[in-house]
């Protein structure tokens, strides 16, 4: 394999100047002319990667090594190392590397650390991909080899006297390879065995009788690969086997062979004494299955631990995607808004903006649904109207589980509210319903019923009025040991991969962090009941509709220094501030902010992007009142992941939001206004 670097860069004395600093580190070059010369010091092994001088890839050059990249074997990946003198921009140089594939990018003038690292990265990764190559040559012979002895193995298979057959084992409802499979069988196998045609019966349809045990002893051969010689009886048939079995290799291929013949007659007079030494096997039995059971919880705990990663993962992931379309949609938002305020033109324009506004908010809402799986929602417990918010919600429970299960709401007349998210008591009302479809397969009924209960003593809930959802299906129900488990965290009756076993544990949360119970009733056969008790609300319930779009009418006119280092939120929130009549001065940043502070801007509000490079918005907050204590500031975020402690009492406004929202906050904060710090800002405000 070739340990050397092929060197095209023809301006000047590159070539020279970047061999001389590469023998001085011991790294091999050879000096080429052109893109032709190139390829031919790759093609006749003297080269292992290559140089080249972003001026050196012609049309003509590029096109030639772009056909030689792409006859490259599976093996292969030549590294490439691209010398670029910044006459372009970054995406020039991006376009170029990915028709290169694999390059390494070095900007001139070179430094002589980068340059020889580079280089001996690429000899490395080169010599890798050789390594590769070796491996397949050897692959493609032991296939060969392989075809060659399936052959022979064919051969003796058909004509032997002994049973032979090739069993495969399969994840069945007792575990993990509690059954298998008979793939391949000799004719001998039925007069040796007695039993015809086995081939693609299991062995627990076969003998289900026996089965266990000669899953255990197969099993046993699958998992530690060491070949067994044992004789049995073969209780079905009343035949004494002498088997031997053996691993097929790999062991991905969860396959046993198996060699026996009738022993019967021999067997008949050893029967006696293996009865006398039954106790002993039970107990040697009893041990391996207790070995079995305690490898299974350890198989157990390490699913959990790793669906705890995945679901942190997950998390993470999906608050990070939710901010980042809150900060997209907010202008969206914006936009549209303002263009609905302002535009008078036809029907159909007219129309297609409301459209617009529509699935906007839709999209919004969506993303409020993706924080708060992922628990980056700021958490707002309001006194909410339960028999409004059920109601409102029959249509998105009937679209997520779909036709085939009837979904009906039952509500008792005059029930108080309750202090609740109304946010999370959607998802766990989804949650639930998501869990009666699975277990209705087939269809079904699904009825939400509410009404309100007295709790009595030492029930375990707190004496008093309760709210009590219950979420009813006519599925398949549980039994009672999988009802004592089911709101336990990770606990999933689904099939792998299929379920958190979250999702019961999370309604229980809630309830209990709400002040009231989640009860849970099941029969197997009659379906099940999720029951949340929620404790009554004295007072009237808030509002779920949202406020109204029109404008609030702003106290005075303000100077306002908006912060946000999204240039689209920025300048869609600093035009709705100045239709409201209010002087708006930009910052990209926290650090340009402050400089505006300092420079003695004339200023009444800050609002300010809550997550930005270098400065949070909560910080620059307190940095602004620091100097100037009569400013009030409101803060806008994409999603509520507030440290503890932080930002306590600044105003908050989620993204995205519209402008009737924006004019309600600024509004607010301005009529918060001591009639002193009112003088002041009336002084400060230039005449118009």
């Amino acid at each position: 394999m070739a340990q050397c670097l092929a060197i095209l860069a023809p301006s000047g004395r590159d070539s020279k100047v970047i061999h001389d600093i590469l023998r001085g580190a011991e790294v091999r070059t050879c000096i080429e002319g052109n893109i032709p010369s190139v390829l031919s010091a790759l093609n006749e092994g003297r080269a292992g990667a290559a140089i080249l001088a972003e001026e050196a890839l012609t049309e003509e050059g590029l096109a030639q090594m772009e056909a030689w990249l792409s006859k490259q074997p599976p093996w292969s990946d030549l590294p490439i190392i691209l010398l670029t003198k910044g006459r372009g921009g970054p995406a020039t140089k991006m376009a170029l590397a990915s028709l290169l594939g694999n390059v390494t990018i070095l900007e001139r003038p070179l430094h002589p650390v980068t340059l020889v690292s580079a280089a001996r990265a690429a000899l490395r990764a080169r010599a890798r991909q050789h390594v590769a190559e070796q491996y397949v040559i050897e692959l493609e012979t032991s296939e060969r080899r392989f075809r060659e002895s399936e052959e022979k193995y064919r051969t003796l298979f058909n004509t032997m006297d002994e049973g032979f057959c090739i069993i495969e084992f399969l994840d069945g409802p007792e575990g993990p390879n509690s059954d298998y499979v008979h793939v391949e069988a000799n004719e001998a196998y039925a007069r040796h065995a007695g039993i015809p045609n086995v081939v693609g019966q299991k062995v627990r349809d076969m003998v289900p009788d026996e089965a266990d045990e000669w899953v255990k002893i197969y099993g046993k051969v699958l998992k530690t690969g060491e070949p067994v010689r044992f004789e049995r009886e073969l209780v079905a048939t009343g035949r004494h086997l002498e088997l031997s079995a053996f691993r097929i290799e790999p062991p991905e291929r969860r396959q046993v062979a198996v060699l026996f013949q009738d022993v019967t007659t021999r067997r008949s007079a050893e029967i006696a004494l293996q009865e006398l030494n039954a106790s002993l096997e039970v107990r040697i039995a009893e041990a391996v299955a207790e070995s079995v059971r305690d490898q299974k919880k350890l198989v157990e705990a390490t699913q959990r631990m790793h669906e705890m990663a995945k679901l942190e993962t997950l998390g993470q992931l999906t608050g990070g995607v939710a901010h980042d379309f809150n900060n997209l949609l907010t202008p969206i938002v914006g936009a549209l808004d303002m263009l609905h305020r302002q535009y008078n033109g036809d029907d159909r324009t007219s129309r297609l903006i409301s459209g617009a506004m529509q699935a906007s908010q839709r999209a919004a809402t969506l993303v409020q649904r993706l924080l708060s799986f992922a628990r980056r929602q700021h958490l707002e417990t309001r006194t909410v109207d339960v028999a409004e918010l059920v109601e409102g919600m029959q249509d998105l429970v009937q679209r997520t589980i779909g036709p085939h299960i009837n979904v009906k709401v039952e509500t008792a007349p005059n029930l108080p509210p309750a202090r609740i998210d109304p946010g999370q008591l959607e998802l766990a009302i989804l949650n639930l319903a998501v869990n009666a479809r699975d277990a209705m397969p087939g269809g079904g009924k699904l009825r939400l019923v509410l009404d309100e209960v007295e709790e009595p003593v030492g029930n375990g809930l707190e004496p008093g009025r309760y709210i009590r959802l219950a979420v009813k299906d006519s599925g398949v129900g549980m039994d009672e040991q999988t009802l004592t488990r089911a709101i336990e965290p990770f606990f999933t009756t689904k099939g792998q991969g299929e379920g958190t076993g979250l999702g019961l544990s999370m309604v229980h949360g809630l309830a209990a962090q709400s002040g009231g119970a989640l009860r849970v009733h099941s029969k197997v056969g009659k379906g099940t009941t999720c029951e949340i008790w929620l404790p009554a609300a004295e007072g009237e319930a808030d509002s779920l509709i949202t406020h109204t779009q029109q404008l609030a009418t702003q106290p005075r006119r303000a100077n306002i220094l908006l912060v946000d280092d999204e240039a689209l939120v920025r300048l869609a929130t600093a035009e709705m501030l100045r239709e409201m009549g209010h002087s708006v001065v930009e910052a990209e940043s926290g650090a340009a902010a402050l400089a505006q502070v300092k420079s003695g801007i004339p200023m009444d509000l800050l609002i300010t992007d809550y997550l930005m490079p270098g400065m949070r918005g909560s910080d620059l907050a307190d940095e602004v009142r620091g100097l100037r204590p009569n400013v009030r500031a409101l803060l806008l975020t994409g999603y509520a992941n507030l440290a503890k402690g932080e930002a306590v009492g600044l105003p908050r406004l989620a993204k995205p939001f519209r402008e009737a929202d924006l004019a309600r906050e600024v509004a607010a904060l301005l009529s918060q206004e001591t009639p002193d710090e009112r003088r002041k800002q009336i002084k400060s405000v230039p005449a118009e």
